[in-house]
């Protein structure tokens, strides 16, 4: 599977702002429009565009935050396949090309994510690539996992 990963530019947010989970799914992650705009506001965000081939199939954001008790931390905080492309296998495949991006981007040796308890497709999806809970909570009261290279 050859997907790869483009920053969302003024050539391809018009196709990217297209992008929906399913209907059930829309309670688990904001839309693509939210996302692009806090991106907008905050420049530790990085909002990208998946492809597999010419064809957008997935966004992501991900960026690096400090904090004071640590070192800082990478997020890859949203991610989401769009409604035609879920079932086919790039959900794995995607997260699997973002990791090896944050990892070269930043050299940390953990991403963090947060995911909604009620969303047991992600967390299976996030467990079998290798994200573990970390038994902490986000602001918004989603599970804190982790990733650790």
């Amino acid at each position: 599977m050859n997907l790869h990963i483009k920053p969302i530019s003024a050539e391809n947010k018009k196709e990217a702002l297209q992008l929906n989970v399913k209907t059930e799914q829309s309670s688990f992650i904001e839309p693509v429009s939210q996302c692009i705009q806090e991106a907008e506001q905050l420049d530790l965000w990085n909002p990208v565009a998946i492809y597999h081939g010419t064809d957008m199939i997935g966004f992501a954001m991900y960026g690096f935050f400090p904090y004071e008790d640590t070192h800082g931390r990478v997020w890859l905080d949203r991610f989401l396949i769009d409604n035609r492309y879920q079932g086919k296998g790039y959900g794995k495949q995607a997260v699997l090309s973002l990791l090896d991006r944050l990892h070269t981007e930043y050299q940390s040796g953990t991403v963090y994510l947060s995911v909604y308890e009620n969303n047991p497709h992600a967390i299976k999806l996030y467990q079998q690539i290798g994200f573990r809970f970390n038994g902490k909570y986000d602001s918004k009261g989603e599970h804190i996992m982790e990733y650790h290279f």
